[in-house]
């Protein structure tokens, strides 16, 4: 009988721990109700969640839960790498793109090779790569005779296997940083389906010379859907070209979605070759990499790029990964002397930091885009990188980098018929069993907060972040 009790008593107590401990904890907490409620829906881990919430001219915080955990962050650190480096380059640096040649130019034809001399613009689009290709036309160069040689010392930088973060090796997001960087390296897949037979189109942009298509799609009838709307897509051997499979519904009508394919030094080539041939240019050689020795002579072109100013309003905006990265690796050349390398990038981050007093014990930043597991920072820690942002000099340039609620970027779709809408400048981050915010927040009554949010582990997933950073937002906006 006694041996009975024990083991009931001993059940009832492993019964409370598991249902009614996490409430007791969540209810101990000083959370808001609404807060409690989504992170016991969902079986989130109270503990697992940071949330600071301060007026950015009071000297303590409105509420402050778990201040000092560390979690990661996931791109929410982009605003660690981005305003370090606004604060230290300045947001009318920029980033140049050198053009040598390697011979003469006799009646319009370079006896020789052309040189491009990486610099890391994160920006180098193909608008940017046509405008360059058209000032060098400009100088009287009709005809190259040589190859294109590519000098990418710039960057110092460790191998990285594509694949490594989740698998997905072709999806833009993990193309890592490269000196000479032209259009993210991204190939923009446009499909359209043929009113008049099962055949779908595929048409890649930009214009790659020698890139292959090996297309294979067919229609389907039914609805527009299912997993990437029936499109396989592959890179063929030797990484020339792509290939397309499956039945993609023609319901969709035309389609257009970025994947990477081909080394960023074959990209430059095959889009050189395209783009040079627009100008009326002739090209036919190879490429290859090489260090160009000559430091005294001065380049035949210099192409810059758009200031960081408006730089990092694209790369917070938007969440671009390699953009990021290239700020870090840039600060670290700019601060400690070229080439660059991601441990001086990450020194010149931790300097930056500590010179605005924000303790960075705990941080971890091994990669300064937030594309890691292992990162980790704590909400106090965000919270003082936002303060630092708005005592900053360049504090305008800062803030208006960071989404709009409900109006642009990562948050266009996000509370867009509330009242909020427009108030928020925010920088979300996403990974599996990772959800964060934070930024700034003009309440209903006029008053300018900043506010951060991390949760971390099981029951955080993409709905069930965005159900708690939401819930956090409107009751700051509304208090």
């Amino acid at each position: 009988m006694l041996r009975l009790t024990l083991h009931l008593l001993l059940y009832l107590l492993i019964f409370w721990l598991l249902i009614f401990w996490p409430v007791a904890v969540i209810a101990q907490s000083g959370l808001p109700a609404p807060v409690q409620r989504v992170i016991q829906a969902h079986g989130m881990d109270p503990a697992r969640v940071a949330i600071w919430v301060q007026p950015v001219n009071a000297d303590k915080p409105w509420l402050a839960h778990n201040p000092d955990t560390a979690l990661n962050p996931a791109s929410v650190i982009k605003l660690a790498t981005s305003l370090a480096a606004l604060e230290v380059l300045g947001p009318a640096y920029t980033w140049k793109t050198r053009v040598h040649l390697g011979g003469p130019v006799e009646q319009g034809v370079l006896k020789g090779d052309l040189w491009l001399i990486g610099g890391g613009d994160p920006f180098l689009v193909t608008e940017e790569f046509w405008k360059l290709l058209g000032a060098l036309r400009r100088q009287g160069i009709r005809r190259i005779e040589g190859d294109l040689v590519f000098d990418l010392s710039y960057f110092r930088l460790p191998d990285e296997e594509p694949a490594a973060f989740d698998g997905q090796p072709h999806r833009v997001y993990n193309q890592g940083p490269h000196p000479l960087l032209v259009n993210f390296n991204a190939l923009h897949v446009e499909v359209s389906p043929d009113p008049d037979s099962d055949a779908v189109s595929a048409v890649v942009d930009p214009p790659i010379a020698g890139l292959h298509i090996d297309n294979r799609l067919r229609q389907r009838a039914g609805p527009c859907g299912g997993y990437r709307l029936g499109i396989s897509y592959r890179v063929l051997e030797e990484r020339t070209g792509i290939g397309l499979d499956g039945r993609f519904p023609g319901s969709c009508g035309p389609h257009r979605f970025a994947r990477t394919a081909l080394t960023p030094e074959a990209y430059v080539h095959g889009l050189f070759t395209s783009l040079w041939a627009q100008w009326g240019g002739e090209f036919e050689g190879s490429w290859r990499v090489d260090t160009w020795s000559d430091v005294e002579r001065e380049p035949a072109l210099v192409h810059e790029s758009r200031p960081l100013g408006e730089l990092i309003r694209l790369a917070n905006k938007h969440s671009n990964n390699v953009m990021t990265r290239h700020f870090e690796l840039t600060l670290g050349a700019e601060t400690f002397g070229p080439p660059a390398t991601p441990e001086k990038g990450l020194n010149a981050i931790l300097d930056y930091l500590a010179a605005r007093g924000i303790d960075s014990e705990g941080l971890v930043l091994d990669n300064a885009a937030g594309l890691s597991r292992h990162n980790r920072v704590t909400a106090r820690q965000l919270a003082g990188i936002l303060r630092a942002g708005r005592q900053s000099p360049f504090m305008p340039e800062f803030i208006s980098s960071l989404a709009l609620a409900g109006l642009d970027g990562t948050l266009r779709t996000r509370l867009e018929d509330a009242p909020a809408a427009g108030r928020m400048h925010l920088k979300t981050g996403f990974l599996e069993g990772v959800s964060s915010i934070a930024g700034y927040v003009k309440t209903a009554a006029g008053e300018d907060v900043m506010v951060v949010v991390i949760a971390n582990g099981p029951g955080v997933q993409w709905s069930t972040g965005i159900e708690l950073q939401d819930v956090v937002l409107r009751w700051v906006f509304e208090r």
